[in-house]
């Protein structure tokens, strides 16, 4: 294994690696948090050495993945891997693909676009499909699924490698494994098509009137079937054999602000007030007032002198629903402090959200798992809520420096319920941290105990270095 510059890979990270360098085609089925990505580009910093002709690699992601995560990966673990993301406008899109570069990334969206564009010149010898269950409705001779339909021809008859990476490959039911093994197989292992594979393992319900909605249902013994078939091609880790999962798993993901919204938060950082309008701005009496401001900033609006929402982002937005869809289906909490956070949220996801209230059918929808999103305060959702059993991942998306509120939502849904409801699983914590803010600070403080004067008056300090520099 190459002696990397600095990333030091895990006991569970060096499986994946192992894996990716030793097969060709493959399944990666890891839990979230466990470093898929490093890992990833770890075994192609690998194979850059060892098998050049596995390039260039196309990596397919959901759409703020793409084009933050895997090249920030890069950076972060300073990887020598060269990385272009395939986005912006049809001629912006083919002047990059004319670039040269190791590594490409582009969403799903974009795989009709660019097998078209490519062509019989498709270049890219490897694909990483992330989050590898956008493949799952691929059907021979139907039209389900356009994007995996688009890529079936160039996945085998241009690509020496297919590697697929997820945390849930069957979040919905086994019968999601067919349409992404087939880009790994074509079939060999769980059937041809995805009736032979439905015949064999599983028994159909009609539901409802429609002939087309049908409900399958694994029969007896299935689920140990299908993974005997499909185990030499894939890798299996769960966070439980590595984690003490007595304990949260906290995960930073980290964003960028926009241009205009940094500069409006350098501005309100260091003069305590910006004009929004001819007649409205945004002002600071003082320094717990900043503090205010600049969290505000960080989650992708502000409050007004009129009371009014600025708005500013929606970086905070988009972290999330890359979360949401690495969930692929198992329910997320999703905990916010300012109300422009929840009414975002709440309006993104539509029927599929609900704010925690006070109706005791609120929390027993959430417990069986009839909730995908469920927006609470931290205030709200204090002592006595058992909210385990409809999930175990938590997303902290506006950060606030009350310790105790912090600590109680976690414990909603924490180790300790999941333990004593019968979930021997894991709790994720997710903090939406923005780079360049306050969040990190907040960060500190909930991890270390740490007292806010100190990091407030800390905070404010380096802002008064920076401006005498």
């Amino acid at each position: 294994m190459s002696d990397f510059r600095k990333f030091r890979p895990r006991p569970y990270q060096k499986k994946i690696i192992d894996f990716i360098l030793t097969h060709d085609r493959g399944a990666v089925y890891a839990g979230m948090g466990m470093g898929k990505t490093s890992s990833s580009l770890a075994a192609l910093e690998v194979l850059k050495k060892t098998d050049p002709a596995a390039f260039p690699v196309l990596i397919l992601a959901p759409l703020r993945v793409a084009s933050s995560t895997w090249p920030q990966e890069i950076l972060k673990w300073d990887f020598n891997l060269s990385c272009i993301c395939i986005n912006g406008t049809p001629a912006r899109r083919r002047k990059l693909l004319n670039e040269r570069a190791d590594i490409y990334t582009a969403n799903y969206e974009q795989i009709p676009w660019l097998v078209a564009t490519m062509g019989a010149e498709w270049p890219f010898k490897t694909v990483i499909a992330d989050e590898s269950t956008r493949l799952k409705s691929f059907r021979l001779g139907g039209a389900k699924s356009s994007r995996a339909r688009a890529l079936a021809a160039p996945a085998w008859n241009k690509v020496k490698r297919f590697i697929e990476l997820t945390g849930t490959p069957a979040a919905n039911g086994l019968i999601d494994l067919w349409g992404q093994m087939w880009f790994i197989d074509r079939g060999a292992r769980l059937g041809r098509s995805f009736h032979a594979f439905a015949a064999a393992y599983f028994d159909a319900y009609q539901v409802g009137m429609s002939a087309y909605a049908i409900r399958y249902e694994p029969r007896e013994g299935s689920d140990k079937k299908i993974q005997e078939r499909i185990k030499d091609v894939s890798v299996s880790l769960s966070a439980a054999d590595y984690f003490d999962i007595q304990q949260p798993l906290v995960i930073p993901v980290r964003v960028q602000l926009p241009e205009k919204a940094a500069e409006f938060y350098k501005t309100l950082r260091r003069d305590l007030l910006v004009a929004v309008s001819e007649t409205e701005d945004v002002t600071a009496v003082n320094a717990a007032a900043l503090s205010s401001k600049c969290l505000q900033c960080a989650s992708g609006a502000v409050y007004d002198s009129a009371g009014g929402v600025v708005a500013l982002h929606d970086e905070k937005l988009k972290a999330l629903e890359s979360i949401i869809e690495e969930a692929n289906g198992i329910s997320v909490l999703v905990a916010y402090h300012w109300k422009f956070s929840a009414d975002s949220i709440l309006k993104k996801y539509g029927k599929n959200a609900r704010l925690l209230d006070k109706n005791p059918e609120t929390i027993a929808s959430w417990n069986r798992g009839d909730i995908p999103v469920l927006v609470t305060n931290p205030s709200s959702a204090g002592h006595g809520l058992n909210l385990q059993d409809g999930g175990n991942i938590l997303v902290i998306f506006d950060q606030w420096w009350d310790l105790e509120q912090y600590l109680q939502v976690i414990e909603r849904i924490g180790p300790t319920r999941q333990y004593q409801a019968g979930h021997p699983r894991p709790v994720y914590v997710y903090h939406i941290i923005t780079e360049g803010t306050l969040d990190p600070v907040v960060l500190d403080r909930l991890q270390s105990k740490r007292k806010v004067q100190d990091l407030l008056f800390e905070y404010l300090k380096g802002e008064h270095d920076e401006t005498e520099n």
